[in-house]
């Protein structure tokens, strides 16, 4: 490693893979882009978010909270609405939160395609006879 890279072999590490965890798991990810166009309430989030369970939208919503990247503000009325938005350093990782998204719109085909050749060479190596495999040969 170079020295710029040599604060991974320290405590900041561990602090730095705990921020990674957090923002790059798939529902935080899809959470800030989503909140980048503003506040939105917890309901109207979950329809967005194909697949996300309530249960899993509490608790990324909150973990977001308590790092300080999102906000909720409950309004008194009846039923109680709750807003969800980004704090200033939320917006902070807007930018390459979303360069991070576009990205991988943009690609999704090459990995599909790259997934599919892997899978393929891999079932091939898996069809050959056992001796062949060992020594390497095809």
């Amino acid at each position: 490693m170079t020295e710029e890279h040599d604060h991974f072999h320290t405590e900041g590490c561990l602090g730095i893979s705990r921020v990674l965890a957090r923002i790059g798991d798939k529902w935080s990810v899809l959470i800030v882009m989503l909140l980048a166009d503003g506040p939105r309430r917890f309901n109207e989030m979950k329809r967005m978010i194909d697949g996300i369970s309530q249960r899993m939208l509490t608790l990324t919503l909150r973990g977001l909270e308590r790092d300080g990247l999102v906000s909720r503000t409950v309004f008194p009325s009846i039923p109680p609405r709750v807003d969800y938005e980004l704090t200033p350093l939320g917006h902070s990782l807007r930018e390459p939160v979303m360069a991070l998204g576009q990205w991988a719109q943009a690609n999704l085909v090459g990995i599909a395609e790259a997934q599919a050749e892997f899978d393929r060479r891999s079932a091939d190596a898996a069809a050959e006879p056992p001796l062949q495999r060992a020594a390497g040969m095809r």
